[in-house]
């Protein structure tokens, strides 16, 4: 209860500060939770220019400031009051669909499935393609942390500087600035970074629009532009070490569609299908929208294709005790066939 208090609070301080920059500054509800973040950040400080905003505002941003210690909080709390922070941002400031956030319980149950994979590991590395406002990252992140009480470092990639500014709010608000390292780039361009144990995404659906950067891809169309959740499927593996998992959200008809050919053939030649479990249809506002969360393993390190591929698809979360059973069965189809 004390967490979800300390949540309650810093939201509606976060919420509270950017609404009255929004209308001092005259500027989007992101821009403004940005520059609020940037302030909180520098020692509660407010970042003046040009005047503005003026000394009135100045001073009732500060006493809303001092009103909260976030650095007093735990990492999930404040996690969570960025998140709904940015889930009235896409309402706002009506967030194209490729940059919403990914929601906390389709992230927890990423986080859940992949705890398992990793148990015996130590120093742990994730790669985020499409990181996006962190909100992913920093689940899985923070749900691995304490669940295997190891060192996880955190790389995130996203062309999109706005979102990344509000990565890294999160991060250096949750203290954690120094486990995460975030790339501002297209990360279907040549990507300049180690190789990770595990790869993580919510990957953005659509056509690739730049067809040079595609050239060296297996996954490419033949005809047209590429889908840019196939190119990152894609990349994504390159930069997993041998034997390690890339756990992705995807369209649920990932492989019903004419482009699944060459996607098909890459997977076949790179990486084990170990499951593809479809998403409860209620959290999507129409079938077609619907997503899975893919789980591929990488060829090397004695990695096999598991006798039993793990597909289905989650019960509403409307009926508990079925959705615990179902999790129930991944679990031990983890431990029993994927791992053995």
């Amino acid at each position: 209860m004390l967490a979800e208090k300390d949540t309650e609070t810093l939201f509606n301080i976060l919420d509270k500060s950017t609404e009255i920059l929004k209308k001092e500054l005259d500027v989007s509800y992101l821009d403004a939770f940005i520059e609020n973040g940037d302030n909180m950040i520098n020692n509660n400080t407010v970042h003046v220019e040009d005047d503005k905003p003026n000394e009135d505002i100045v001073s009732k941003l500060e006493k809303l400031y001092n009103e909260v210690d976030y650095n007093s909080m735990d990492a999930e709390s404040i996690r969570k009051a960025i998140q709904i922070a940015m889930i009235k941002a896409t309402k706002e400031d009506a967030v194209q669909a490729n940059h919403q956030i990914t929601p906390d319980t389709i992230a927890s149950i990423m986080g859940y499935l992949i705890i398992r994979l990793y148990k015996n590991k130590s120093n742990l590395s994730v790669l985020d393609l499409a990181v996006g406002t962190g909100n992913l990252l920093s689940t899985v992140v923070n749900q691995l942390s304490d669940a295997l009480k190891t060192n996880i470092h955190g790389i995130g990639v996203d062309n999109d500087d706005s979102m990344l500014a509000i990565a890294s709010l999160n991060f250096q608000m949750q203290n954690k600035i120094d486990d995460v390292e975030l790339i501002h780039q297209d990360a279907v361009d040549n990507l300049l970074v180690d190789d990770s144990d595990l790869v993580i995404s919510d990957l953005p659906v659509g056509y690739y629009p730049i067809d040079e950067n595609t050239k060296n891809y297996k996954t490419r169309s033949t005809n047209g532009h590429s889908y840019a959740h196939h190119l990152l499927i894609e990349q994504g593996m390159n930069h997993v070490k041998p034997g390690g998992f890339g756990v992705f959200l995807v369209p649920s008809n990932l492989f019903n569609t004419p482009a699944a050919k060459e996607l098909l053939k890459w997977n076949q030649d790179n990486a084990y299908m170990q499951g593809l479990l479809n998403l409860p249809k209620e959290l999507f506002t129409n079938v077609k929208a619907q997503k899975a969360i893919l789980i591929l393993q990488k060829h090397g390190n004695d990695a096999k294709q598991v006798d039993k591929i793990m597909l289905g698809e989650f019960p509403s979360f409307k009926n508990p005790s079925a959705f615990q059973k179902y999790l129930a069965e991944i679990v031990e189809w983890e431990e029993n066939k994927l791992l053995k």
